[in-house]
C-alpha cells in the first residue's frame, strides 16, 4: 500500500491529508476507478483521535475504497497531546477554518482522482463525534460562496457525494438544552472547552450555536447520508442523529439510520482493533462498517 501525507495549507503545517492507496496488480485493461472515503476523526475539536483515523481508513481500504484521513485544525493538535501543545492552543481552529480544511481535502482528492484511480463522483466523507459535525457541516455547506472563494474552485469541486456520520455532534443547541443536571456536572467543563475551540468563547450565544448546527441547513443539495449512534451515549445523545435524519426525511434525501441500544460514546470500529477497554467492544454496533459498506453500494460502484 502506498501511504502519502500531504500538507494542505502552507500556513498550517498541522493540517494534513494522509492517503492510503493500494498497489494494484495490472490485469487486462485499465482497472475501473474506485470510490473514495475521507475519514474525519473526532476529539471535540480539541485534538484528532487516532482511534477514529487510520484504523477506519484501513478497514474501508480492505473493502475496496481509496481512503484518506484528514487531520484538520484543532485546539491542541493531533493526539497524543503534549504539555507544550496544551499550553499553546491553536488560534486558527475557530470556525469556519475546519470547514475550509475539509473542503480542501475533498478538492485535493478530486484533483488527483486520475492519479489515484478514483471515481470523481464517488467521494464519501465519514466523520465521528466532532468529526461527524465537520462531515455534516461540509455536507450542508459545500456550496457556500465563501468556501469556493477560499479555495478558488467551483463549488462542485468540494462536494461530498455521500456522508457517513458516527455518533456525530450535529445539533449544538440540543446539546445544551437537553443536558440534565447530572450531565451538566459531568460534561460542562468539556463543552466549555469545545465551545472555546469552535467559537472562541466558553459560552456561545444561541445564534452562534444555530449557525454551527448542520441540521438547520439540510436541503436538496445535501448528499445521501448514513447515520449510526447508540442510545446509551450520554455525551452526544442519539437525538443528534435523529434530528438530522428528520431533516433528511423532510427534504427527501436518501438516508439510513441505525441506533444500537448498547454502547457509550466513541466506539470507533467497536471491536478489538480500536478498543482500549472492554466498554468499547460492542458486537452489535461493530456491524456499522458492513452496514455502511452495503449502503454505499446503493450509491457507489465498489468493484
Amino acid at each position: 500500500m502506498h501511504i502519502e501525507t500531504i500538507q494542505l495549507w502552507e500556513e498550517f503545517p498541522q493540517v494534513t491529508l494522509t492517503a492510503y492507496i493500494p498497489y494494484e496488480v495490472a490485469q487486462e485493461g485499465q482497472a475501473s476507478p474506485k470510490p473514495a472515503l475521507l475519514v474525519l476523526p473526532g476529539g471535540g475539536y480539541l485534538y484528532t483521535s487516532d482511534r477514529e483515523a487510520e484504523p477506519i481508513a484501513l478497514r474501508f481500504a480492505s473493502l475496496g475504497y481509496r481512503t484518506f484521513v484528514l487531520h484538520y485544525n484543532t485546539y491542541y493538535g493531533a493526539a497524543p497531546l503534549t504539555a507544550e501543545q496544551q499550553s499553546n492552543p491553536n488560534p486558527h481552529v475557530k470556525f469556519p477554518q475546519p470547514l475550509y480544511d475539509a473542503a480542501k481535502a475533498i478538492a485535493t482528492i478530486r484533483s488527483r482522482a486520475a492519479e489515484w484511480n478514483i471515481a470523481e463522483d464517488q467521494i464519501a466523507v465519514a466523520g465521528f463525534s466532532a468529526g461527524g459535525h465537520l462531515a455534516a457541516s461540509i455536507g450542508v455547506h459545500w456550496n457556500r460562496a465563501d468556501v469556493a472563494e477560499k479555495l478558488d474552485v467551483q463549488p462542485e469541486a468540494v462536494k461530498p457525494n455521500a456522508l457517513i456520520l458516527g455518533y456525530a455532534l450535529i445539533d449544538n443547541q440540543l446539546a445544551m438544552e437537553w443536558m440534565t443536571e447530572q450531565d451538566k456536572e459531568k460534561f460542562t467543563g468539556l463543552y466549555n472547552e469545545i465551545n472555546k475551540a469552535m467559537f472562541g468563547e466558553k459560552q456561545a450565544t444561541a445564534e452562534e450555536l444555530k449557525q454551527l448546527t448542520p441540521s438547520h441547513f439540510v436541503g436538496p443539495h445535501t448528499p445521501p447520508t448514513f447515520l449510526w449512534h447508540t442510545s446509551e451515549d450520554d455525551l452526544v445523545l442519539s437525538a443528534h442523529s435523529l434530528t438530522f435524519a428528520l431533516e433528511l426525511c423532510k427534504h427527501r434525501i436518501p438516508h439510513e439510520l441505525h441506533v444500537f441500544e448498547k454502547g457509550g460514546h466513541g466506539l470507533s470500529l467497536a471491536d478489538a482493533t480500536t478498543s482500549t477497554h472492554a466498554g468499547q467492544m460492542n458486537a452489535a454496533a461493530s456491524q456499522w462498517v458492513e452496514l455502511a459498506h452495503h449502503w454505499l453500494q446503493l450509491h457507489f460502484t465498489v468493484k
